[in-house]
Protein backbone atom coordinates (compact mmCIF):
# COMPACT_ATOMS: atom_id res chain seq x y z
CA UNK A 1 0.00 0.00 0.00
CA UNK A 2 1.40 3.62 -0.86
CA UNK A 3 2.06 5.63 2.03
CA UNK A 4 2.05 9.19 1.41
CA UNK A 5 3.58 12.15 3.53
CA UNK A 6 2.01 14.77 5.41
CA UNK A 7 2.81 17.32 2.95
CA UNK A 8 1.36 15.27 -0.13
CA UNK A 9 -1.76 14.48 1.98
CA UNK A 10 -2.03 18.36 2.64
CA UNK A 11 -1.26 19.42 -1.43
CA UNK A 12 -3.77 16.73 -2.35
CA UNK A 13 -6.21 18.23 -0.09
CA UNK A 14 -5.74 21.20 -1.17
CA UNK A 15 -6.06 20.67 -5.15
CA UNK A 16 -9.55 18.62 -3.95
CA UNK A 17 -10.90 21.71 -1.93
CA UNK A 18 -9.55 24.14 -4.90
CA UNK A 19 -11.37 21.37 -7.54
CA UNK A 20 -14.62 21.65 -5.51
CA UNK A 21 -14.74 24.91 -5.29
CA UNK A 22 -13.89 25.90 -9.14
CA UNK A 23 -16.38 23.43 -10.17
CA UNK A 24 -19.09 25.04 -7.88
CA UNK A 25 -21.76 26.85 -9.29
CA UNK A 26 -21.90 30.96 -9.29
CA UNK A 27 -24.60 30.97 -6.14
CA UNK A 28 -22.86 28.95 -4.40
CA UNK A 29 -19.99 30.77 -4.66
CA UNK A 30 -21.42 33.78 -3.48
CA UNK A 31 -23.26 32.23 -0.97
CA UNK A 32 -19.85 31.07 0.84
CA UNK A 33 -18.33 34.29 0.33
CA UNK A 34 -20.95 35.91 2.28
CA UNK A 35 -21.27 33.62 5.16
CA UNK A 36 -17.19 33.70 5.19
CA UNK A 37 -17.58 37.80 5.26
CA UNK A 38 -20.36 37.87 7.96
CA UNK A 39 -17.92 34.99 10.34
CA UNK A 40 -14.82 37.89 9.94
CA UNK A 41 -17.16 40.89 10.23
CA UNK A 42 -17.11 40.66 14.47
CA UNK A 43 -13.76 40.14 14.74
CA UNK A 44 -12.87 43.17 12.22
CA UNK A 45 -15.41 45.19 14.48
CA UNK A 46 -14.21 44.01 17.90
CA UNK A 47 -10.83 44.94 16.88
CA UNK A 48 -11.77 48.60 15.83
CA UNK A 49 -14.22 49.07 19.20
CA UNK A 50 -10.66 48.29 21.16
CA UNK A 51 -8.59 50.42 18.81
CA UNK A 52 -11.27 53.50 20.12
CA UNK A 53 -10.98 52.27 23.98
CA UNK A 54 -7.09 52.74 23.37
CA UNK A 55 -7.29 55.91 22.10
CA UNK A 56 -9.92 57.15 24.88
CA UNK A 57 -7.67 56.02 27.49
CA UNK A 58 -4.82 58.00 26.10
CA UNK A 59 -6.57 60.54 25.70
CA UNK A 60 -7.64 60.41 29.50
CA UNK A 61 -3.86 60.34 30.07
CA UNK A 62 -3.26 63.82 28.92
CA UNK A 63 -2.41 66.67 30.98
CA UNK A 64 -4.82 69.49 31.33
CA UNK A 65 -3.28 72.16 30.03
CA UNK A 66 -3.18 70.30 26.47
CA UNK A 67 -6.57 69.30 27.17
CA UNK A 68 -7.88 73.38 27.38
CA UNK A 69 -6.04 74.16 24.45
CA UNK A 70 -7.78 71.40 22.25
CA UNK A 71 -11.05 72.57 23.78
CA UNK A 72 -10.06 75.91 22.57
CA UNK A 73 -9.45 74.87 18.57
CA UNK A 74 -12.94 72.80 19.05
CA UNK A 75 -14.71 76.00 20.45
CA UNK A 76 -13.17 78.15 17.51
CA UNK A 77 -14.12 75.56 14.82
CA UNK A 78 -17.47 75.25 16.49
CA UNK A 79 -18.12 78.78 16.09
CA UNK A 80 -17.13 78.81 12.61
CA UNK A 81 -18.97 75.55 11.71
CA UNK A 82 -22.00 77.28 12.78
CA UNK A 83 -21.29 80.27 10.34
CA UNK A 84 -21.20 78.04 7.51
CA UNK A 85 -24.45 76.04 8.75
CA UNK A 86 -26.37 79.37 8.57
CA UNK A 87 -25.09 80.15 5.36
CA UNK A 88 -25.78 76.68 4.41
CA UNK A 89 -29.35 76.94 5.55
CA UNK A 90 -29.94 80.34 3.75
CA UNK A 91 -28.65 78.45 0.31
CA UNK A 92 -30.99 75.86 0.64
CA UNK A 93 -34.49 77.98 1.47
CA UNK A 94 -32.96 79.93 -1.77
CA UNK A 95 -32.77 76.80 -3.94
CA UNK A 96 -36.25 75.67 -2.61
CA UNK A 97 -37.91 78.99 -3.64
CA UNK A 98 -35.78 78.89 -7.12
CA UNK A 99 -37.39 74.81 -7.39
CA UNK A 100 -40.80 75.77 -6.56
CA UNK A 101 -40.89 79.17 -8.80
CA UNK A 102 -39.38 77.33 -12.21
CA UNK A 103 -41.14 74.12 -11.02
CA UNK A 104 -38.02 71.99 -10.78
CA UNK A 105 -38.02 68.75 -9.45
CA UNK A 106 -36.88 68.38 -5.61
CA UNK A 107 -33.51 67.57 -5.10
CA UNK A 108 -32.85 64.31 -3.17
CA UNK A 109 -32.12 64.57 0.89
CA UNK A 110 -30.15 62.12 2.43
CA UNK A 111 -28.93 61.65 6.28
CA UNK A 112 -25.36 61.34 7.12
CA UNK A 113 -24.77 57.31 8.91
CA UNK A 114 -21.39 57.99 10.07
CA UNK A 115 -19.37 54.85 10.43
CA UNK A 116 -15.99 53.87 11.42
CA UNK A 117 -13.45 52.27 9.12
CA UNK A 118 -12.51 48.80 10.46
CA UNK A 119 -10.67 47.18 7.97
CA UNK A 120 -8.01 48.13 5.45
CA UNK A 121 -6.53 45.94 2.89
CA UNK A 122 -2.74 46.27 2.06
CA UNK A 123 -2.78 44.59 -1.39
CA UNK A 124 -5.97 46.64 -2.53
CA UNK A 125 -5.31 50.10 -0.23
CA UNK A 126 -6.70 52.04 -3.00
CA UNK A 127 -9.31 50.34 -4.10
CA UNK A 128 -11.62 49.45 -1.07
CA UNK A 129 -12.01 49.68 2.66
CA UNK A 130 -14.42 47.98 5.83
CA UNK A 131 -16.53 50.56 7.52
CA UNK A 132 -18.49 49.30 10.80
CA UNK A 133 -21.93 50.11 9.37
CA UNK A 134 -23.97 47.82 7.32
CA UNK A 135 -27.94 46.83 6.05
CA UNK A 136 -29.14 46.95 9.99
CA UNK A 137 -28.23 50.73 10.12
CA UNK A 138 -29.77 51.31 6.50
CA UNK A 139 -26.83 51.07 4.29
CA UNK A 140 -27.37 49.93 0.88
CA UNK A 141 -24.83 48.85 -2.25
CA UNK A 142 -24.56 52.02 -4.55
CA UNK A 143 -24.90 54.55 -1.70
CA UNK A 144 -22.56 57.52 -1.86
CA UNK A 145 -19.40 57.75 0.84
CA UNK A 146 -18.08 60.99 1.69
CA UNK A 147 -15.86 62.58 4.42
CA UNK A 148 -14.54 66.35 5.24
CA UNK A 149 -12.49 66.48 2.20
CA UNK A 150 -15.29 65.58 -0.01
CA UNK A 151 -15.89 61.93 -1.71
CA UNK A 152 -14.46 58.57 -0.42
CA UNK A 153 -16.33 56.64 -2.91
CA UNK A 154 -19.63 54.33 -2.84
CA UNK A 155 -20.83 51.49 -1.15
CA UNK A 156 -19.49 48.11 -3.06
CA UNK A 157 -21.46 45.66 -1.08
CA UNK A 158 -23.68 45.69 2.24
CA UNK A 159 -23.83 42.65 5.17
CA UNK A 160 -25.37 42.80 7.62
CA UNK A 161 -22.77 44.85 10.06
CA UNK A 162 -20.40 45.85 7.77
CA UNK A 163 -19.61 46.94 4.03
CA UNK A 164 -17.14 47.52 1.30
CA UNK A 165 -16.05 50.92 0.26
CA UNK A 166 -15.22 51.35 -3.55
CA UNK A 167 -12.38 54.20 -3.00
CA UNK A 168 -12.85 56.83 -5.61
CA UNK A 169 -9.08 56.13 -6.47
CA UNK A 170 -10.04 52.36 -7.63
CA UNK A 171 -9.57 52.31 -11.33
CA UNK A 172 -13.48 50.41 -11.79
CA UNK A 173 -14.70 53.68 -10.32
CA UNK A 174 -16.39 56.05 -12.50
CA UNK A 175 -18.89 59.16 -12.59
CA UNK A 176 -20.03 62.29 -13.62
CA UNK A 177 -18.38 65.67 -12.50
CA UNK A 178 -17.87 69.33 -13.39
CA UNK A 179 -15.79 71.99 -12.50
CA UNK A 180 -16.24 74.58 -9.53
CA UNK A 181 -18.37 77.20 -11.43
CA UNK A 182 -18.77 75.36 -14.86
CA UNK A 183 -21.77 73.06 -15.01
CA UNK A 184 -20.73 71.30 -18.43
CA UNK A 185 -20.43 67.40 -17.62
CA UNK A 186 -17.10 65.70 -17.76
CA UNK A 187 -15.61 62.01 -16.84
CA UNK A 188 -13.65 60.88 -13.69
CA UNK A 189 -12.34 57.84 -13.04
CA UNK A 190 -10.00 56.12 -10.89
CA UNK A 191 -6.21 55.41 -12.01
CA UNK A 192 -4.25 52.04 -11.70
CA UNK A 193 -1.12 52.80 -9.20
CA UNK A 194 0.38 50.39 -6.68
CA UNK A 195 2.03 50.69 -3.29
CA UNK A 196 1.22 53.54 -0.57
CA UNK A 197 1.86 56.46 -1.76
CA UNK A 198 -0.63 59.39 -2.99
CA UNK A 199 -3.51 58.36 -5.02
CA UNK A 200 -4.68 60.22 -8.36
CA UNK A 201 -7.56 59.87 -10.59
CA UNK A 202 -7.95 61.16 -14.52
CA UNK A 203 -10.93 63.46 -15.92
CA UNK A 204 -11.78 63.14 -19.66
CA UNK A 205 -14.38 64.89 -21.84
CA UNK A 206 -13.41 68.32 -20.55
CA UNK A 207 -14.16 71.20 -23.10
CA UNK A 208 -11.47 72.29 -25.52
CA UNK A 209 -11.92 75.85 -23.83
CA UNK A 210 -11.14 75.63 -20.57
CA UNK A 211 -7.86 76.65 -19.35
CA UNK A 212 -5.78 75.67 -15.94
CA UNK A 213 -2.64 77.37 -14.29
CA UNK A 214 -0.65 75.43 -12.18
CA UNK A 215 -0.56 78.27 -9.62
CA UNK A 216 -4.66 78.26 -9.82
CA UNK A 217 -5.64 74.76 -10.15
CA UNK A 218 -9.19 73.73 -11.21
CA UNK A 219 -11.37 72.07 -8.43
CA UNK A 220 -13.59 69.04 -9.46
CA UNK A 221 -16.41 68.81 -7.87
CA UNK A 222 -19.44 65.90 -7.85
CA UNK A 223 -22.42 65.56 -10.48
CA UNK A 224 -25.96 64.44 -9.89
CA UNK A 225 -26.04 63.69 -13.12
CA UNK A 226 -23.86 60.41 -11.99
CA UNK A 227 -26.91 58.88 -9.99
CA UNK A 228 -24.85 58.62 -7.00
CA UNK A 229 -23.59 61.78 -5.37
CA UNK A 230 -25.03 65.29 -5.18
CA UNK A 231 -23.40 68.20 -6.70
CA UNK A 232 -20.80 70.22 -5.44
CA UNK A 233 -18.58 67.22 -3.52
CA UNK A 234 -14.87 67.90 -4.02
CA UNK A 235 -13.66 64.86 -5.75
CA UNK A 236 -10.09 66.47 -6.51
CA UNK A 237 -8.11 69.22 -7.78
CA UNK A 238 -6.67 69.22 -11.83
CA UNK A 239 -3.05 70.95 -12.20
CA UNK A 240 -2.70 70.09 -16.33
CA UNK A 241 -4.98 69.48 -18.95
CA UNK A 242 -4.18 67.88 -22.41
CA UNK A 243 -5.90 67.44 -26.11
CA UNK A 244 -6.74 64.39 -27.29
CA UNK A 245 -5.77 63.26 -30.28
CA UNK A 246 -8.74 64.54 -31.95
CA UNK A 247 -8.50 67.79 -30.35
CA UNK A 248 -12.55 67.89 -29.48
CA UNK A 249 -11.69 67.39 -25.98
CA UNK A 250 -9.11 67.73 -22.76
CA UNK A 251 -7.76 65.40 -20.21
CA UNK A 252 -5.56 65.31 -17.46
CA UNK A 253 -4.79 63.71 -13.89
CA UNK A 254 -6.80 64.33 -10.72
CA UNK A 255 -4.93 64.92 -7.66
CA UNK A 256 -6.91 64.02 -4.50
CA UNK A 257 -6.85 64.69 -1.06
CA UNK A 258 -3.92 62.86 0.82
CA UNK A 259 -6.56 62.54 3.80
CA UNK A 260 -7.68 59.59 1.70
CA UNK A 261 -4.55 57.82 2.93
CA UNK A 262 -5.73 57.93 6.42
CA UNK A 263 -9.27 57.49 6.90
CA UNK A 264 -10.50 56.59 10.28
CA UNK A 265 -13.86 57.79 9.73
CA UNK A 266 -16.71 58.42 7.10
CA UNK A 267 -20.35 59.02 6.30
CA UNK A 268 -22.63 56.97 4.31
CA UNK A 269 -25.28 58.76 2.70
CA UNK A 270 -28.79 57.40 2.96
CA UNK A 271 -31.61 58.57 1.07
CA UNK A 272 -34.62 59.66 3.76
CA UNK A 273 -37.72 58.97 3.31
CA UNK A 274 -39.88 60.33 0.19
CA UNK A 275 -42.72 62.60 0.98
CA UNK A 276 -45.30 59.67 0.59
CA UNK A 277 -43.37 58.11 3.66
CA UNK A 278 -42.06 54.93 1.10
CA UNK A 279 -38.13 54.74 1.34
CA UNK A 280 -36.32 56.31 -1.37
CA UNK A 281 -34.52 53.69 -3.18
CA UNK A 282 -30.71 53.99 -3.10
CA UNK A 283 -29.39 55.40 -6.60
CA UNK A 284 -27.16 52.43 -8.70
CA UNK A 285 -23.91 53.53 -9.69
Amino acid sequence: MLRLSFSTKALLLALLLFSFWWFSPLFFKRVTATVFQEFQAPAWTGLSYLRDLRSYWSLRGQDKETLIEAGADLARLNSAYSIRNQRAAAIEEENERLEAFFDLPPRRDYRYEVARVVRRDLNNWWQTLTIRKGLTAGVREGQAVVFSGGVVGRILRANAYTATVQLVSDPRFRTAAHFEGDTRPVEYRGQLHSGLGSAAGEVSTVPPDLEVELKEPLQLTSSRLGGTFPDGLTLGWVYHLEPTPDGLFQYGPVRLDPRLRQLREVAVLVPVEAANGNSAAPLQP
